[in-house]
This record gives C-alpha cells, sequence and structure tokens, in this order.
C-alpha cells in the first residue's frame, strides 16, 4: 500500500505526517490585523515547538504571520498558494505549492492537514472550517467562527496548539 495515500470509499486519504511529524493548518484572513496576526504568530510557534509541520495558504495576514511564528520556533511551513507562481509565497514559506486553483485550495490545505486551528478569519476560513467538520477533522477557534458546536474554543494560543494536539 501506497504510504502517502491508501484509497478509501470517498478517494484518497491523505497520510498528514511528514517523518512522523504532525501537518497542522492554521487559517485565517489573508488581510493584515493585529490582534489576530499577533495570535497566529504564537500559534505557529507553539506548533512548532511541539513538533509539527504548519500548513496553511502562503500568502499574508494570519498565513504570514503564523509561518513567521512557526519559523522563530525553528518549524517547517508548507504554503498551498491559490496562484500558479511559488514567487507569490511569503518569505516564511519553506515549501510553496502552487496549487493554481484560486480559492478551492482551501480544500487541499484542508485535506493535508491533522486538523485546523482558525483565526479571526472571512467567508474563505469559514469554508475550509466547514471542509474540515465535514471530513471530520478536528478544529480549535481563536476569535474565530461559532457556527458549530463542533468548533473548539481556545482561549489563547497556547491552549489552542494544545486542544488540537490532544484532539488529533
Amino acid at each position: 500500500m501506497n504510504p502517502v495515500a491508501r484509497g478509501c470509499s470517498e478517494g484518497f486519504l491523505v497520510d498528514t505526517e511528514v517523518n512522523n511529524k504532525i501537518l497542522i493548518g492554521v487559517v485565517g484572513s489573508g488581510e493584515a490585523d493585529t490582534t489576530n496576526d499577533s495570535l497566529a504568530e504564537e500559534v505557529g510557534g507553539h506548533i512548532a515547538s511541539r513538533g509539527g509541520v504548519l500548513v496553511n495558504g502562503g500568502l499574508g495576514g494570519v498565513m504570514l504571520a503564523s509561518a513567521r511564528g512557526s519559523k522563530q520556533a525553528g518549524g517547517l511551513t508548507i504554503g498551498i498558494l491559490p496562484g500558479p507562481d511559488t514567487k507569490d509565497a511569503n518569505p516564511y514559506i519553506d515549501i510553496p505549492i502552487p496549487a493554481g486553483m484560486g480559492e478551492m485550495r482551501n480544500a487541499l490545505i484542508v485535506r493535508a492537514s491533522r486538523g485546523l486551528i482558525a483565526v479571526g478569519g472571512g467567508y474563505g476560513t469559514l469554508s475550509e472550517i466547514a471542509l474540515a467538520l465535514k471530513t471530520g477533522k478536528p478544529v480549535v477557534g481563536i476569535n474565530s467562527w461559532q457556527v458549530s458546536e463542533e468548533i473548539i474554543q481556545a482561549k489563547d494560543p497556547a491552549h489552542a496548539v494544545e486542544l488540537i494536539f490532544k484532539d488529533i
């Protein structure tokens, strides 16, 4: 059986580990926001401190801040970009993946991740939350959408990372 993908009735399940490191998605607005960016940077640092790999959309706002936090803590970052050019990735992305599919790349972020931490966010973030819940992946929110009891609310970034690692 392929160690990266194994067949299932819905298509393929993608293993969400790289060299025994768990991939955690961090989603939120691509627009800069002082409060949410600060939270996201802390989240990224805590994910790296626990040995996790950060996966996000590779652009600005929460994506840039979470990747920066991960890099500052020695972590690995993967950015799944909406466009076709790796040059669009923020400078803290180690592995840029140019999906070339616009917002549809949100599904790839969800599928690549073992669980999601949502920090703030708009409708794109809401789509990622919905896809994660539909596929049975845990979602932890900080200052984010509260549209389902399945979204675990965290009190701060350290708590969010603790919850996501506990729930996966």
